[in-house]
């Protein structure tokens, strides 16, 4: 398989938990072999994108390699996507495939576009797809960059049985759980869309299948705190990424998993997952700290230049950086200064390069490590016919982190707070869902004619909290 990623380990093995279902080196390259040689019967040149909505996570896996044996680009998207955001994704990614759990279905041509970048083998699409959606674009060596990165930061004997329980959708789940235990040569094993029995016996889980690698977010782990008791034995090591990890909840994290070597890691999309981790047992651990970088470096953005080290919008610049956003130049443009890339993060950089997250600057909201943008919310609900304006923001939520809220102005007075709600869960998936929308008659705007979404998040957490 000389286009593939990379030669995987003889090694290697991929089990999902709940079907049982489990593949070796052979049989692993075998089904993608045999996928791809269904999905070239469709192409009809290359560079192509191809989208894989499938919920299966082994086939997910073998399509994926499938793709790139192919030569083509893959676009990875929620399988329980909505009609409306699938047709968003087919007209932003000009795909030319859509591969589901049943099928390979050929998409009507789409026009030529010459701002498509090239060497693109992977597109995420990050903050939702309610609107035009944000197209995080990966080559093939960058990917491999990062995950040599990853394996020189943990090492594979940590990665020895691995648990993915993060949606593959994910750059978390994917990049990181997923192609990082893979390309060890490690067993990956598979539990997604983990369902309320299965935290309940999660501990026993972990002593099931000897895990001793996982990563995910802090809104799961309070859920495991909650409802499971913990393994016999300790892991070797866990990530916990994606949203904002306070020290209360990270000591009890690592001393339910039975080590210190809990990592609260710092990482996005555009950096194909991980880019640093600070541990549990390391003298500076405190609220937001997530250490130093796994390659690359770290800069703050103050008075409009790059520092080494002090307080501002933290800069990366990383072995695994994005191409760019597809077919958005433009916005690629603004967040990149030289080398580095302006992350809307706002954080203390020691002169050690260790890093303490402290905020944000941007408008997403954090839904379970999910980023959901709040303009892309008020566009969704500003398409149904009784509305006529919408402000979205997040509210906190002691299980997400985040939830959606919004502020509405009516066109009439005929529409009801839940009906809508309902309507948005009809046409979205359910982490940009608002879980609380009140009306008003007007909705405050700044000295330049925007919305002042600052101060109506501030307003109504005054109001409802």
């Amino acid at each position: 398989m000389k286009s593939i990623l990379f030669s995987l380990p003889e090694t290697m093995q991929l089990t999902c938990v709940r079907s049982g279902r489990h593949s070796d080196q052979a049989a692993f390259f075998n089904a993608v072999e045999a996928r791809a040689t269904a999905i070239r019967e469709y192409l009809s040149s290359t560079p192509a994108r191809v989208v894989i909505a499938i919920s299966d996570p082994i086939d997910c896996i073998v399509s994926l390699f499938a793709v790139w044996e192919c030569g083509a680009c893959a676009v990875v998207v929620n399988p329980d996507i909505k009609a409306g955001e699938r047709e968003n994704v087919i007209a932003s990614t000009g795909a030319a495939l859509w591969l589901n759990d049943d099928e390979v279905a050929a998409l009507p041509p789409q026009a030529a576009d010459p701002d498509n970048i090239d060497g693109a083998a992977l597109i995420l699409m990050t903050s939702g797809t309610t609107g035009t959606p944000k197209g995080v674009t990966h080559s093939i060596d960058g990917l491999r960059a990062r995950l040599d990165a990853n394996l020189r930061e943990i090492g594979p004997a940590a990665l020895q049985n691995t648990l993915c329980i993060l949606p593959l959708f994910f750059g978390h789940g994917l990049i990181g759980n997923a192609l990082t235990a893979l390309y060890a040569g490690q067993h990956l094993w598979l539990l997604p869309k983990i369902g309320i029995p299965e935290m309940a016996s999660f501990g026993a889980t972990l002593d099931t299948h000897q895990i001793t690698f996982l990563s995910s977010v802090p809104s799961f782990w309070k859920m495991i705190l909650a409802t499971s008791a913990p393994p016999q034995a300790a892991l070797q090591r866990v990530h916990v990424g994606s949203a904002p990890l306070a020290l209360a909840l990270w000591e009890k994290i690592a001393r339910w998993c039975g080590t210190e070597a809990v990592f609260n890691t710092y990482g996005m999309t555009e950096t194909a997952n991980w880019i640093s981790g600070g541990a549990f047992r390391d003298v500076d651990c405190c609220d937001g700290y997530v250490g130093k970088p796994w390659g690359g470096a770290f800069r703050v953005l103050r008075d409009n230049r790059l520092h080494r080290d002090g307080q501002g919008e933290i800069a990366v610049k990383s072995p695994g950086q994005m191409l760019g956003f597809w077919r958005d130049p433009l916005k690629t443009s603004k967040i990149m200064m030289g080398d580095y890339m302006l992350t809307g993060d706002l954080g203390h950089l020691a002169k050690d390069q260790s890093l303490t997250l402290i905020g944000r600057t941007k408008n997403e909201i954090n839904v379970s490590g999910i980023k959901v943008l709040a303009e892309e919310v008020d566009m969704l609900l500003e398409r149904h016919p009784d509305v006529a304006e919408a402000c979205s923001f997040g509210i906190p939520d002691p299980v997400s982190g985040e939830k959606v809220a919004a502020l509405v102005r009516l066109k009439s007075d005929s529409a009801d707070a839940k009906e809508l709600i309902a309507w948005c869960r009809e046409n979205v998936r359910a982490d940009a869902v608002p879980s609380k929308i009140e009306f008003v008659n007007e909705i405050p705007k700044n000295d330049r004619g925007k919305i002042a979404r600052i101060e109506v998040k501030q307003q109504m957490l005054a109001k409802w909290f």
